[in-house]
């Protein structure tokens, strides 16, 4: 069946890890009759954990994609992990859904995964709402939950449901914005109940009923007169004022429940259908037009029809998965369409919807669907299709830099080209993880968001295709360059009966300005070395850079300047002056003062409170300079320093060691400095062990 734009909902669960997401959604599909019957965690069975990692390690790692349908409504949800090591699946979900339903737990209440997503959420003046979970645990509270997200948050969550009881006197929920009562069912497999307000809650639910009002009114002139006049406002005025008042960002709803037990899902869907807003009313989605300029393009169901792939899943049984957010106009079977990556046309064929890993036909899929074109085998996540004449590329996935790196090696040589070939794959479903050949180092490096993602990606591999992989901490890629000027010269003279060759040149050096690389100055007056032979010079000067005399790292940030030369009528050529110039590169760089450079990164961490004074301990341990501190409430607080990339190659772990697992970090490259003493003795010991092996080796 097609939907209609307006009768679609993109809904994002997401949370920290074990805040009971993929329980909500089994419960959410069970009480809206899309499954006969909900399955626990610990089954094995449950719709968006299908895939086998997740089975046996009972947490979700892919974002995945389930529907309900509700009074006509269709409502897409995506769950998501709640590990930061897959914050890429949270990204693409955030990407593909208007709105966004927040998990806290009752008992733990706000924590670091959920600081960050509303970061994200913040910064994307994304819609949103709370679940507060597990109330049916002991020590779970409702109260202290809701004010645990004001003080963390600065906002006054608006109390959509509240729970009859807590933790094993947990017995339902009251809706207040329906005025109905949900009685928690006997067991898990059965569906909530609807009926009348228990008596002894009625002052309760009036007091939370004007707080709705508020929130409704809240940004409209009108709803707020007639509110403060007559002190309510009609269900069909309050259902409009709260749409607005989310979309706008004034009000955050919050509901109560218990995803494992059924409580909660009613109500929660209704207000789905009722009052989140559809596609139609959503922000408009940042594009770049052909001149590359920044425009924003309404989800609109009358234009011609365009998407973007938001996630590329390669599956053993239905082959490649392009999973697509459409954005215009409406997607049909067998449609022309072109790749705006590389202006390719591309027919599509059928397309499809998913209940997780069952994949369901679909006659259309209408602007603000999200569904799933099959075996498009030049589609990539972060490709635009479309039919206009003169499409926009829709902005790709802002996705977090890898943070933690090794280098990787087939424990047999002769299947390294087939684990490449199965690491590219895994870096093409997660755009999160990361694998390239370093040229200076001779390494395969993967890079990822944290430990368990690579464990998981390389035990993939083992199982899928018997590969056994050996990780290491990879080389850092060091520099060499000079401190002061310098001068020499060199003569190439060769002998070998016939033609020889002979070249004479004289070389200064000095450092320059860090970063500006490298800079040739010609300051040969008069005829003593022809201009023909001027190329081969600098060709040698770049050979010479290519290893240094230090430990045989590249040299930058030298500027050579040739002032004489002597050239032979018959043995001089461009092969001769190459030769003679990098000797006298060489030779000019041992006069200079050559030292070491090593890479910097700037760090931002992420830790709790009481986590701080050991971090910054850490960091100073790990010679890093610490730039500042940035409370970002809740508890949580941002350090800003710079750090040698060699002393972060394993602090993912070690932070993760150090916080218990909640605090985390982004890191990019900034700048090269100097080494010296002992730590640039050892680098020097290290990178000729590392040429003696690779001599061995051949």
């Amino acid at each position: 069946m097609a939907y209609s734009t307006d009768l679609i909902r993109n809904v994002a669960i997401a949370g920290h890890g074990g805040t009971g997401k993929t329980s909500l959604l089994e419960h959410l599909l069970f009480q809206g009759g899309a499954i006969g019957k909900p399955e626990t965690v610990e089954s094995g069975k449950t719709v968006s954990d299908y895939g086998d990692d997740e089975i046996a390690r009972k947490i979700s790692v892919h974002a995945a994609l389930s529907h309900v349908t509700v009074k006509d409504v269709k409502i897409n949800f995506i769950d998501t992990p709640g590990s930061s090591d897959f914050v890429g699946e949270v990204v693409l979900a955030l990407k593909a859904c208007e709105s966004a339903l927040v998990l806290v737990d009752g008992k733990s209440g706000v924590q670091m995964e959920t600081i960050k997503l509303w970061r994200s959420l913040e910064a994307r003046k994304q819609p949103r709402a709370f679940f507060v979970s597990r109330l049916d645990e002991e020590r779970a509270s409702y109260a202290k939950s809701l004010e645990d997200i004001h003080e963390k948050f600065k906002v006054n969550p608006v109390a959509i449901t509240i729970p009859m009881g807590e933790g094993s006197g947990l017995k339902g929920v009251v809706d207040i914005l329906n005025q109905i009562a949900y009685t928690a069912p006997s067991s898990h497999d059965q569906k909530e109940v609807a009926g009348p307000i228990p008596a002894d809650m009625q002052a309760i639910v009036a007091e939370y009923r004007a707080k709705l009002y508020e929130a409704a009114a809240d940004g409209d002139d009108e709803l707020m007169e007639k509110y403060l006049g007559e002190g309510e406002l009609s269900q069909e005025e309050t259902l409009r004022g709260l749409g607005e008042s989310i979309v706008a960002g004034s009000c955050v709803p919050a509901f109560a429940g218990a995803g494992a037990r059924n409580v909660g899902t009613a109500a929660l869907l209704d207000f789905i259908v009722s009052v989140v807003p559809s596609p139609k009313h959503a922000h408009p989605v940042p594009a770049k037009d052909a001149a590359h300029a920044a425009v924003e393009v309404p989800i609109d169901p009358s234009k011609p029809a365009s998407a973007l792939v938001v996630k590329t899943q390669i599956d053993q049984f239905s082959g490649r998965l392009s999973f697509v957010k459409v954005v215009t106009g409406t997607l049909a079977p067998d449609m022309e369409v072109v790749n705006v990556r590389d202006s390719r046309k591309e027919k599509l064929g059928k397309l499809y919807t998913a209940q997780g890993k069952k994949l369901e036909e679909a006659g259309s899929l209408a602007a603000g669907d999200i569904g799933i074109i099959v075996k498009a085998l030049d589609l990539k996540t972060n490709d635009t299709i479309s039919t206009w004449d003169k499409p926009v590329a829709y902005d790709k996935l802002k996705l977090a830099t890898p943070v933690h790196t090794l280098a990787i090696s087939a424990a047999n040589k002769k299947e390294e080209d087939k684990l490449n070939e199965s690491l590219l794959k895994a870096a093409e479903e997660d755009l999160t993880f990361q694998v390239h050949f370093n040229a200076e180092t001779k390494e395969t490096v993967i890079a990822g968001m944290g430990e368990l993602q690579i464990n998981m990606v390389l035990d993939k591999i083992k199982n899928a295709q018997k590969i056994v992989a050996e990780t290491r901490v990879p080389r850092v890629a060091y520099r060499e360059t000079i401190t002061k000027k310098a001068g020499a010269e060199y003569t190439h003279k060769k002998q070998t009966g016939g033609h020889g060759q002979y070249a004479r040149v004289v070389f200064e050096v000095e450092p320059v300005e860090r970063g500006v690389g490298y800079v040739f100055d010609n300051k040969l007056f008069g005829q003593s070395v022809s201009k023909g032979f001027i190329p081969g010079i600098e060709k040698g000067i770049h050979q010479a850079m290519e290893n240094g005399i230090v430990a045989g790292y590249p040299v930058v940030d030298v500027k050579t300047a040739i002032t004489d030369g002597k050239e032979h009528p018959v043995d001089s050529s461009e092969m001769a002056f190459k030769i003679a110039s990098r000797g006298a590169f060489r030779e000019a760089t041992k006069n200079a003062s050559p030292v070491l450079l090593e890479p910097i990164m700037n760090l931002r961490v992420f830790v709790e409170e009481k986590n701080l004074g050991d971090v910054m301990s850490d960091l100073s341990g790990r010679r890093g300079r610490i730039s500042g501190q940035n409370p970002l409430g809740g508890g949580i607080v941002e350090i800003d320093a710079q750090v040698p990339q060699a002393e972060l190659l394993r602090y993912a772990i070690d932070l993760r060691s150090m916080t218990s697992g909640t605090g985390s970090f982004e890191v990019d490259f900034d700048h090269y400095a100097p080494i010296t003493g002992k730590i640039a003795e050892d680098v020097i010991k290290a990178a000729a062990a590392f040429r003696t092996h690779e001599e061995e080796e051949e």
